[in-house]
This record gives structure tokens, C-alpha cells and sequence, in this order.
């Protein structure tokens, strides 16, 4: 699936709206637009493959709630979608792939309903990522409001005996905070996870996707990238050429 680094742009919904948060708090969130169908639009005219596409409002909520701005980029852009926040009964996954989404990431349902994700891989094979959240080195669930016991090795493990084609791993203390990424850390769990590894979370300029692309052998295939475009570090154009050099 991942045949070279990929830089994969990501629009966070709440209200509908397209936010950023700092470390995850719902509460620290900047709006940056209100048309989320035409900030995917324009991530897909820049060269964009894949948009991760995080419904906030349902990850909190344990369903989802923002379908209709994820149909509504489905139908502004021509690149793949991944959709997540809130999937954790089959028939919310069905719900997502039927809004228009091309992948799906579970996270918490891992941990609350270990039979949902492999239930998921069966019927829609290398279409499902797990999602990986770490804070202070555990697992943090239900929308990064309360922490897990298992490791990130242990989740990993139950991703992959799942089956899924991948894994986002997301630093909280880093995320929204553009304070630069962690490459060693990634490049540690993919290679002990052994499942492909999509990091995400602190990307502040164009010499933190460098960093992770050296990492691809190791099994780092890709990086979400969100604030930093928002802000104008860099745009996707440079981004998706500094993924290449």
C-alpha cells in the first residue's frame, strides 16, 4: 500500500468546522475554516493521495457526528480519504466507508471492543489502520480523554493479529504544538510493531518529514501533517517534494 513515503495532510472536524487542537484538549481548539469540502480541495489540488479526515466531536462522543462534512470533502476531492473518531460499532465503520471514505482508523474499540477491529479487516481487507495515541507512554482512548494500561507494543500487537494495512501513531504531547517530531521514537515502535507506522503529531517544518522519511526502511511509511500547514510553515507542495529529495 505504502510504496514510498507519503505525507498525508489532515483536516480535524468539530461543528463541522475545521480545527486544530493543542495536545488534544477539545477545549484549546482553532478554528481555521468552515468549509471543510474546499480545504480538502485544495490538499487535493496540491498533490495530496491520501486526506486523514478525524471526526473530534465523535470521537468524544463514541459515534459518529460530523458524516455530513465527510461527505461533503468526499465529493470536493478526487485523493483517498481516511476517516476517524468515534467508529467503535461495525455499523459506524459501515457508516464511514458509505460517506465516501477509502480507509478507516480505529483506535479506542482496540481497547473496548477488541472484536470490532478484527471483525472490520475481515469485511473490508486493507482498507482499516488502528490508530496508536500515546501519552507519557501508554495508550490514551475515547477521544485522548482517559489512558489506557496497555502499552503501545501490546496495542500494536492486537492491531496486527487483526489485520490491519497499517498503524498512526500519535505523540499528544507533541500534537498541534509544532515543536518538531520525535524520528528515533517512530523509527523504535515500527520496528518493534512490525506493522507499517504513520507518524503524527509536532511536525513543524520540512526537516521534520525529512527525519521521518529516513525512517521508511525501518517501516515509518508516512507522516500526518496538520497544523503546520495551517499556519503556513510550509505548504504541500514543499512537503510532498521534501518526502521525495
Amino acid at each position: 500500500m505504502f510504496e514510498k513515503f507519503t505525507v498525508i495532510p489532515s483536516i480535524d472536524l468539530k461543528d463541522g468546522q475545521v480545527v486544530r487542537l493543542l495536545h488534544g484538549d477539545m477545549n484549546r481548539a482553532t478554528i481555521y475554516g468552515a468549509d471543510p469540502g474546499e480545504t480538502a480541495r485544495r490538499f487535493d489540488e496540491a498533490g495530496a493521495t491520501l486526506i486523514h479526515i478525524v471526526d473530534l466531536d465523535g470521537a468524544i462522543a463514541g459515534a459518529p457526528r460530523n458524516i455530513e462534512a465527510i461527505a461533503q470533502i468526499r465529493a470536493s476531492v478526487k485523493c483517498a480519504i481516511d476517516v476517524s473518531g468515534g467508529l467503535r460499532t461495525i455499523e459506524a465503520v459501515r457508516a464511514a466507508f458509505a460517506a465516501g471514505a477509502d480507509r478507516v482508523s480505529i483506535g479506542s474499540a482496540a481497547i473496548l471492543n477488541p472484536g470490532l477491529v478484527r471483525d472490520a479487516c475481515a469485511e473490508f481487507p486493507e482498507k482499516i489502520f488502528g490508530s496508536i495515541d500515546i501519552r507519557d507512554g501508554k495508550l490514551a482512548v475515547k477521544g485522548w480523554v482517559e489512558t489506557s494500561q496497555l502499552t503501545v507494543t501490546e496495542a500494536a500487537n492486537r492491531f496486527r493479529a487483526a489485520g490491519v494495512a497499517a498503524a498512526i501513531v500519535t505523540d499528544i504531547a507533541r500534537d498541534g504544538a509544532q515543536v518538531g517530531v520525535d524520528a528515533a521514537r517512530m523509527e523504535e515502535i515500527a520496528n518493534a510493531v512490525r506493522i507499517p507506522v504513520i507518524a503524527s503529531g509536532g511536525v513543524a517544518s520540512l526537516d521534520d518529514i525529512r527525519a521521518l522519511r529516513s525512517c521508511f526502511d525501518a517501516g515509518v511509511v508516512g507522516v500526518v501533517v496538520g497544523r503546520a500547514l495551517y499556519e503556513g510553515n510550509f505548504s504541500l507542495s514543499a512537503a510532498l517534494a521534501a518526502a521525495i529529495q
